[in-house]
């Protein structure tokens, strides 16, 4: 994903499901790995979803669009490491849970809740096609587009997540304040 201070952008992987757990995010038995990258190659791999295989399908993705209660489960930095790994450093969701959610922002990443209704919309006109999306942090506006066909959507952040992700994680902008 290209990330600058402002902008996050990349192709986007659609999960079409709730309540994907940190355990089909990143499978426990890799948990004794002591590198982000050590992960890599286990993100998904247990993900239980028709017609997903994470040896092709994460290739070159850098946002994922999925349902309601994303990062449930096991409360643990491993699943948001495992994202980066792979170079996915935004999620959009229906919700997530809020362990997960704040470990993404703790490491510079950006997780957007939107409504089930938007969410909705999104997999109805976007999930099948190479769909491209870029955040941009200042203006609160999310931009899809794919075959064409555009849309723009709003989005908030708190500002001090704001702050973390333009700083980079909670070490970097530790460093910077304090």
């Amino acid at each position: 994903m290209d990330q600058t201070t402002n902008h996050f952008s990349g192709s986007v992987l659609f999960l079409d499901r709730n309540d994907i757990n940190t355990d089909e995010i990143i499978p426990a038995k890799y948990l004794t790995e002591i590198s982000k990258e050590a992960l890599k190659p286990y993100l998904l791999e247990d993900l239980d979803l028709p017609g997903f295989d994470p040896d092709t399908d994460l290739a070159g993705r850098r946002a994922i669009v999925t349902r309601a209660n994303f990062g449930c489960g096991s409360s643990r930095e491993h699943a948001p490491w495992a994202l980066e790994a792979n170079g996915i450093r935004m999620v959009i969701a229906g919700s997530f849970a809020r362990i997960f959610r704040q470990n993404m922002f703790n490491c510079g990443m950006l997780a957007v809740e939107l409504p089930a209704d938007v969410i909705e919309s999104l997999f109805a006109g976007f999930s099948g096609s190479e769909t491209t999306v870029t955040a941009d942090l200042e203006s609160g506006l999310l931009h899809f587009s794919a075959n064409g066909k555009t849309e723009e959507i709003p989005f908030s952040i708190s500002e001090f997540d704001r702050a973390l992700v333009k700083a980079g994680g909670w070490l970097e902008f530790a460093d910077n304040k304090y």
